[in-house]
């Protein structure tokens, strides 16, 4: 049905975004009956009032509209700034940078940012990933809470390459991580990849790790590892401060035990 009024145009484009799925302004301009160019007004208003965010086209609900009905997370800012995060760390290391979030007893890509190079690591954003192989997901299992690490460990782990570990080798490096900080991987899922993630903290929590990527030729070095892990430590810093300042209203119990 076409709304009639300029405010119930607006509104109507507010619950289109409200609804969870990425929004398009052709897709609600298409669905509602409304030009593009006026549907495009619509969106740049709701935008800079911080109701709907924007990222490559595509458009979710943005701060202001998730705080009305109480529902703005820890995952929502960093869905929402997660890009953002992820191309400061490919321009200062040069290999793709992906932030993990914890889904239950699995782990997934929430952003990805990739480098220009012909040869490189990708992952799909919203791919479900097994968090006891790779560096980020292995991360996030050493902080997940103990009846998940044992459900994660007492089940199959598949062995994706000869380099993969057992369950006892995971054992030891989750102990390894939560002693320094941070997690590596040798071509776990991918052979001949390398790669470092790092945590990040809020409120005592590990809400995401910041994971680089890349081939063992480029990224096998120390130096390159020191360098990589001094990126992502800066960029986590600044993650969670900006996560610490929506405090109290964010809501940092993260909807991730849920299978």
């Amino acid at each position: 049905m076409m709304a009639n009024t300029s405010l119930e145009r607006g509104l109507t484009i507010l619950a289109e975004v409200a609804g969870g799925a990425d929004t398009t302004v052709e897709g609600v301009a298409s669905r509602l009956g409304i030009p593009v160019s006026s549907t495009y007004r619509y969106f740049k208003t709701l935008k800079s009032h911080g109701f709907i965010v924007e990222d490559g086209g595509v458009y979710r609900p943005g701060r202001a509209l998730l705080a009305l009905g109480g529902q703005y997370s820890v995952q929502n800012h960093l869905a929402e700034v997660g890009t953002a995060v992820l191309r400061s760390i490919v321009e200062n290391v040069g290999e793709t940078a992906v932030m993990i979030i914890r889904v239950g007893a699995n782990a997934m890509c929430l952003r990805c940012a990739e480098t220009d190079k012909a040869f490189k690591y990708t992952f799909a954003v919203n791919e479900l990933l097994p968090l006891y192989a790779g560096a980020g997901q292995r991360l996030l299992l050493a902080w997940s809470p103990p009846d998940v690490t044992k459900r994660v460990l007492d089940g199959e782990l598949i062995r994706f390459t000869r380099n993969a570990l057992d369950a006892d080798q995971i054992r030891s490096s989750l102990i390894q991580i939560r002693s320094t900080g941070w997690a590596m991987s040798r071509g776990e899922l991918d052979p001949g990849s390398v790669s470092v993630a790092v945590p990040v903290f809020v409120s005592g929590e590990v809400v995401c790790s910041l994971n680089v990527a890349g081939p063992e030729a480029r990224c096998g070095s120390k130096t390159w590892v020191t360098s990589a892990l001094k990126s992502l430590n800066s960029a986590a810093e600044n993650l969670a401060l900006s996560l610490e300042s929506l405090s109290p209203t964010i809501n940092t119990r993260k909807a991730l035990d849920a299978d």
